[in-house]
């Protein structure tokens, strides 16, 4: 049997150890608190993620997939994605970070210049959501005008801090097309309208105070708690060209935390949100 003296030196050396490695739980912080970076395998259970990839651009997928495993969102919705380039991700997220993702596509085109492929078998590009939990009841709707290029929303349900949450994700059209914007966002808010409960991610290539947002600002708020129309001076800005494109909206849900994060494998930053806990319920 130790000694008492062996013992309290032993017990100060194990102190020390503690202060100096940290603790023993995988990425847990000393002390409480929201952790900005996740550690792998671990997702965020209440933060939502847009993110514009870039396309047609150079970037690899493995670093997009390291982009998104450094925040970790339960769900984040991509842009300018190509389907195979999505799997590749998902993939890479799981055997490079052990995150495991469901993924779901919404794809509005086949184009050989954006997403390679043969030429008879060109790859899908649009939207795509990966999601942590199961997604059900994907739609995936193509805007009727989408202006230079085809455009469109999807929308699945899922599971966001513990409750039923539908989600959107959507890419309007080009600037300087104000006028397609406009009629896309009709046919957006009235799908919205219908869910009490949702989350509406994309880009949305319009700036808070442009008139065709007005139809999603009467329905959602941002969760940058600084951007409003009337405020549009005080938003991040979220693309390389120092402007807000790119929105995490809510309706029936509260936000506790925004970020902007840049990135250098797109001319668009991540941006994601910290949710409030939702009292859950039945559905959206």
């Amino acid at each position: 049997m130790l000694g008492r003296d062996t013992r309290l030196f032993v017990g100060a050396v194990i102190v020390a150890c503690v202060v100096l490695v940290g603790p023993s739980a995988p990425g847990g912080p000393l002390f409480g608190g929201p952790r900005a970076v996740s550690t792998d395998g671990d997702v965020v259970a209440n933060r939502v993620m847009t993110w514009n990839m870039c396309n047609p651009c150079e970037e690899g997928n493995t670093d997009r997939a390291a982009e998104i495993a450094r925040y970790a969102p339960q769900v984040v919705g991509l842009q300018e994605a190509c389907a195979r380039d999505v799997e590749r991700i998902r993939e890479y997220l799981e055997t490079r970070h052990g995150l495991v993702y469901h993924v779901e596509y919404g794809t509005v085109l086949r184009s050989w210049s954006r997403c390679g492929g043969a030429p008879w078998r060109p790859g899908g590009y649009g939207q795509a959501i990966l999601s942590a939990a199961p997604m059900t009841d994907r739609v995936n709707v193509e805007y009727p005008d989408g202006g230079s290029e085809d455009r469109g929303y999807m929308a699945v349900t899922t599971t966001v801090g513990g409750a039923r949450v539908r989600v959107f994700n959507t890419h309007l059209a080009e600037r300087r097309q104000e006028l397609v914007r406009a009629k896309q966002t009709r046919v957006l808010a009235a799908a919205v309208a219908r869910y009490d409960r949702t989350v509406l991610l994309g880009d949305f290539n319009a700036v808070p105070d442009a008139p065709e947002l007005d139809r999603v600002w009467a329905l959602a708020t941002d969760t940058d708690p600084q951007c409003r129309p009337a405020l549009y001076g005080a938003c991040r800005t979220t693309a390389d060209w120092n402007t807000k494109f790119d929105y995490v909206f809510l309706r029936g849900i509260t936000s506790r935390g925004h970020q902007v994060k840049p990135s250098v494998y797109s001319d668009h930053h991540l941006v994601y949100a910290e949710l409030d806990p939702i009292r859950a319920s039945p559905g959206p």
